[in-house]
């Protein structure tokens, strides 16, 4: 065997350590979690290092349930904050090794990473000043439409049917937070999003009733948990585990938890029913991408 072929195989090598998550965790006693700082009720910062929402306690949950399929005393969690624009790079370079947001699980994406079955269906939509006069994509020429980097929305929002002819200006927030911000602060006349994030966000506002969300559905998307692709032992744990708090009737006690009561830090309610679309992906568990859906 040459040097290259050597190198290529010790690469090969190197790759297939890396994928294989359940070694990782059991050799390092750790875990690191991905989480987002404003996706709403679905994962969200509480300060100082501290994360919560629906999709973040699921993985507390899977990792918890792995940890006793391992057999491990001590399983050290780790949260790191991701974005829009590196959450998947990070889970292919090995940084995270679940990551619990809003990331919705396409055909493209599935090129590069792998999702866990879909634990909730959203639908992106359009947030507003509730006296903005703003109603629908014909509402939009000639206003600024905030979105944030690393999402498809506003492109879902551009190849709408009804957005033919109607121009507006795009402007764009490093995370959700701060694409609502620039809707609280005037610098935006729309946040296009989905659904449960502007919910979120406006119930955390500072005057959740001067927002509200408004026209037509642009898009229905599953989003599920993020995990590396090429690891078919980790998803079969992680599936397991959310199939487990299907069957038993734990995930709808999760979705009112963090959609129908107050939640922490400043006791508001999002008040987001669960969607027909999330009741029957539950019903039969499953991880197919968004272009499945159809838009009603």
């Amino acid at each position: 065997m040459n040097k290259s072929m050597i190198v290529l195989v010790a690469a090969f090598a190197a790759t297939a350590v890396q994928a294989d998550t359940l070694k990782k965790i059991k050799d390092t006693g750790s875990v690191t979690m991905g989480v987002r700082e404003s996706s709403g009720a679905l994962s969200y910062t509480l300060g100082n290092d501290r994360y919560a929402g629906y999709h973040v306690e699921i993985c507390q949950r899977a990792l918890s349930d792995i940890q006793k399929q391992l057999g491990m005393a001590k399983l050290d969690v780790k949260y790191q904050p991701v974005t829009s624009q590196n959450r998947i790079p990070l889970v292919q370079n090995g940084t995270v090794d679940i990551e619990c947001g809003s990331t919705t699980n396409n055909a493209t994406r599935q090129k590069d990473v792998a999702f866990a079955v879909t634990t909730f269906v959203d639908e992106v939509r359009i947030a507003v000043r509730a006296d903005s006069g703003i109603n629908g994509i014909g509402d939009l020429a000639g206003k600024r439409v905030a979105t944030t980097t690393g999402t498809t929305s506003v492109q879902t929002l551009r190849k709408h049917q009804r957005a033919n002819g109607v121009n507006f200006k795009e402007v764009f927030g490093k995370d959700h937070s701060d694409s609502f911000l620039l809707l609280e602060s005037g610098r935006a006349d729309a946040f296009v999003i989905d659904g449960a994030t502007l919910a979120g966000n406006i119930a955390r506002s500072k005057a959740p009733a001067d927002f509200k969300i408004v026209g037509e559905v642009l898009s229905v998307e599953p989003i599920a948990i993020m995990m590396r692709r090429d690891d078919p032992a980790f998803k079969k744990a992680v599936d397991d585990s959310i199939k487990g708090m299907i069957s038993s009737g734990e995930i709808n006690k999760l979705w009112d938890k963090w959609f129908m009561q107050p939640i922490p830090p400043g006791n508001t309610k999002v008040g987001l029913a669960m969607s027909e679309s999330t009741k029957q992906a539950l019903a039969s568990p499953n991880d197919k991408p968004m272009e499945e859906y159809v838009v009603k």
